[in-house]
């Protein structure tokens, strides 16, 4: 039976997919957790890899969509095939750990209320230049949605299927990860962060981080949808 889900937006992985199946086949437990690969309109060899090699690994399954409409849109088509009570996502670049991903499962394996529960990745080892644009984030987010929410996008996220009933209008793009954060909090989850560090890229580039003036430039696109998140609650009330 399946307790737990993991879902993987795929975007031109396909250097990293092999790697990835394989990590996760060797820490995880294939009798209750499935791994759910969404290639999310890859314009690389990422559905023929899992063509070929999907078939291999038991405890994983492919979703495709054809176009990518965006980074959130994946993420939610992968929930909603889950067949998990506890479900989340990570990265699928390799720059985070599958084990965390294990870990926040173990928590849940060990937590008593497991249905008020978040576990949200904290990145350790960051540069005092990322950890000074976090704090500044921390600040302003706070102002807007009158919410404590600290590393915002790092992974993985993880928590019980049954937020999923307080998920109205979900993002299909990168803010995904912030709006899931922010409805849980509202939600008065419980929450659990684990250490996780964010180590370069075995292959690869980032598709959005290219430097200090991407760096700004997503903040400022965070910022402006925490603006929308809290129109879209006023408009509620």
């Amino acid at each position: 039976m399946i307790k737990f889900s993991i879902i993987l937006p795929c975007y031109n992985e396909s250097e990293n997919i092999i790697d990835i199946l394989e990590r996760f086949g060797s820490i995880i437990n294939v009798s209750d957790t499935e791994l759910i690969l969404v290639n999310n309109g890859s314009e690389d060899d990422t559905a023929l890899i899992l063509e070929n090699n999907l078939y291999k690994y038991k405890f994983a399954r492919r979703i495709d969509i054809p176009i990518n409409i965006g980074y959130g849109f994946g993420i939610i088509n992968g929930l909603r095939a889950a067949h998990g009570n506890w479900i989340g996502w990570s990265h699928a670049d390799m720059q985070t750990d599958p084990a965390d991903v294990v870990n926040a499962i173990n928590i849940c394996r060990n937590y008593s209320d497991t249905e008020h529960l978040f576990i949200k990745g904290e990145r350790n080892g960051r540069s005092a230049f990322a950890k000074l644009f976090s704090k500044g984030m921390k600040v302003f987010v706070r102002i807007i949605l009158k919410q404590q929410l600290t590393e915002i996008n790092a992974q993985p996220n993880f928590f019980n299927a049954k937020l999923l009933d307080f998920i109205k209008c979900p993002p299909n793009h990168w803010g995904l990860d912030l709006y899931f954060y922010y409805i849980a909090k509202k939600a008065e989850f419980n929450f659990e962060r684990i250490p996780v560090l964010f180590p370069k890229r075995k292959y690869g580039k980032s598709k959005w981080n290219k430097g200090v003036f991407s760096r700004i430039m997503f903040s400022l696109k965070i910022l402006i949808y925490c603006f929308e998140i809290r129109k879209n609650e006023n408009n509620k009330s």
